[in-house]
């Protein structure tokens, strides 16, 4: 089973958050406040120049491009804006067709095109380098409310406000269309980043929510001679009112939803069970996201807070090897912090040199959920802690504990299946699962047309650069 355990709970916005968006080193929130904020996701601190704050209007969506340039954000102003993940600066200002407002927006997955849809149903893809418009088309008499890319970029699916789903290719030329999708609407819909590729067939995994409380996983099927279909594999019903927005994670394996009903919940992919039901929320569920390179998930609110967690492996949030060395293992040294009681927080304290805080935790119920969530703000404030030095040293040791549940060694998901090495090359092979080029080549090239990872045949030899993840494993090194 995995674990889900909430790392942090930012609430800088002063208005519901909208829209959440998640790449290697970033991650972009907007709000009804009229705002975008940007954090660093390696501690979720706020950078310098955040807020941006070019929007006259609620800021509906935002996202991250996978090239790590560009930073997307449109409105009710009818305008889509093109910001610097660097500087914070705007690159350009796009008005949509009409004027408009501008409910949704997403990259293709190379970062060359950007995808709007607005509240007159019309969809625009915008020349991301140019930023200039390319196409624009009427989809439905609806709100385009929800748009996004394939994995291979040369289609995309959007979802309205009448129920529809529908998919395009890059000359906004219709392949298929879904009218009743979901009952009284389409709220949100995502594709799944892995490709299942069968002789001259490719295979997608799309979800979708809608208002009808239900949360849709489709196979959707492209082939150069019989063209597109569509099916309906799962129908999930774990939330109780309408789902308003999913998101796959970065292999696929996992499904993410939230909902009017103020549940976050977590399911396996594959078999479409419930995982994790997260009751964190206040308000509607607006806004979740994976991260492109590990379990980190991003999930905002109309309580104006965006949680951050880790959902993993049971991962042991024990003490790191170079800090616990030497000294005598502890009772809750053996427990996840997120299991431990207040009187293991107790221990915890007394080991770190932190015993003068022992009774202040305690008549706080500081127990290991609570205590990864604490701030030196509500050190201060809460618990009266009024020695700088002092809260200080309490969050460092806070700190130790997040990254062991972050873990510092290379994401697993960097290593090669076959080699177990950091991925240089890495392609999709048709089970789903990237790999080091070099290392799936050999395997196929002696006769084995088996999947490493799941021993079941490989339909087909073909392999797929997996740009995002390199240039994901690329940023990663360079902060070695």
């Amino acid at each position: 089973m995995k674990m889900a355990v909430l790392l942090h709970s930012l609430q800088q916005h002063s208005g519901d958050v909208n829209c959440c968006s998640l790449s290697a080193e970033l991650l972009a929130t907007c709000s009804g406040d009229k705002t975008v904020r940007v954090y660093s996701s390696s501690d979720f601190s706020e950078l310098p120049f955040s807020p941006l704050t070019g929007h006259g209007y609620g800021v509906h969506c935002c996202c991250l491009s996978a090239c790590g340039t560009y930073l997307a954000s449109c409105s009710t102003d009818a305008l889509v804006i093109l910001w610097s993940t660097t500087t914070g600066g705007v690159m350009a200002k796009l008005e949509h067709p009409g004027r408009s407002p501008v409910r949704v927006c997403c990259f293709s997955p190379d970062s060359a095109l950007l995808l709007s849809g607005a509240s007159d149903g019309t969809v625009v893809l915008w020349g991301v380098r140019e930023k200039t418009l390319r196409r624009s088309s009427m989809v439905c008499e609806g709100t385009v409310v929800a748009c996004t890319f394939s994995p291979c970029g040369q289609m995309f699916v959007t979802g309205s406000t009448l129920g529809d789903l529908r998919l395009w290719n890059l000359t906004m030329k219709q392949m298929r269309a879904e009218k009743d999708a979901h009952d009284l609407g389409v709220n949100c819909c995502h594709f799944s980043p892995q490709t299942n590729i069968e002789g001259q067939t490719t295979k997608f995994r799309l979800a979708s929510g809608g208002q009808d409380s239900q949360l849709k996983i489709w196979i959707i099927s492209h082939c150069a001679t019989a063209g597109c279909s569509m099916r309906l594999v799962h129908t999930l019903t774990a939330q109780l009112l309408p789902v308003l927005c999913c998101a796959f994670s970065f292999d696929g394996q996992m499904l993410v939803s939230g909902s009017v009903d103020k549940t976050v919940v977590v399911y396996d992919a594959n078999q479409g069970i419930v995982l994790h039901s997260l009751l964190q929320h206040e308000r509607y569920v607006t806004a979740c996201a994976f991260s492109p390179t590990g379990l980190v998930l991003a999930t905002g609110s109309m309580d104006k807070r965006v949680n951050i967690w880790r959902i993993g492996d049971a991962i042991s949030t024990v003490l790191p090897k170079a800090v616990s060395q030497g000294r005598k293992s502890l009772g809750h040294s053996r427990k996840m912090v997120t299991d431990w009681t207040e009187e293991d927080v107790g221990a915890w304290l007394q080991e770190e040199g932190l015993g003068v805080l022992v009774n202040t935790f305690k008549a706080n119920n500081i127990d290991g959920p609570e205590l990864i969530t604490l701030t030196k703000e509500t050190l201060s404030t809460d618990l009266n802690i009024e020695s700088l030095g002092l809260r200080g040293k309490v969050m460092r040791k806070i700190e130790e504990l997040k990254s062991a549940v972050i873990g510092s060694d290379v994401p697993d998901e960097f290593l090669c299946p076959i080699t177990r090495e950091v991925m240089k090359d890495p392609v999709m092979a048709a089970d789903g699962y990237s790999y080091e080029r070099e290392a799936i080549e050999s395997w196929i090239n002696t006769s084995n047309h088996s999947s490493p990872m799941t021993n079941l045949p490989l339909h087909s030899t073909i392999l797929t650069p997996n740009r995002t993840l390199k240039m994901a494993i690329d940023r990663w090194k360079a902060t070695q």
